[in-house]
């Protein structure tokens, strides 16, 4: 499985990104889906998860109210609209994909090479 994302950038605080991961390799409609960040200096950190079909969700509480995580199975895309972005959300965020476990805790077996959203202050 290949995973590319894209849609970073520079933002100021409260504004919005929508972040994008396009898949290829595997059908995609088989595949959990979930965004982490890592921060400098710090450890990578799940930021949100969707089920197969799309209609089930999970985030982590910093984020939960301000971003929404949604996906595509006909495009074999991935999004994370990110709204009211905080200093706090900078971060290389990376787009995985998951075969056979759910959220936060599941094993992620394919990952993408991430990027680079800022957020200034």
């Amino acid at each position: 499985v290949q995973l590319q994302a894209s849609g970073g950038g520079l933002v100021q605080a409260g504004g919005s990104l929508r972040l994008s991961c396009a898949a290829s390799g595997h059908t995609f409609s088989m595949l959990v889906m979930a965004w982490f960040r890592q921060a400098p200096g710090k450890e990578r950190e799940f930021v949100a998860a969707i089920s197969y079909s799309g209609g089930v969700t999970q985030y982590a509480d910093s984020v939960k109210g301000r971003f929404t995580i949604s996906r595509d199975n006909g495009q074999n895309t991935l999004a994370l609209q990110m709204n009211s972005l905080k200093a706090e959300d900078t971060a290389v965020y990376s787009c995985a994909a998951s075969l056979k476990g759910w959220g936060r805790f599941a094993e992620y077996d394919f990952w993408g090479q991430g990027t680079q959203v800022t957020v200034s202050s």
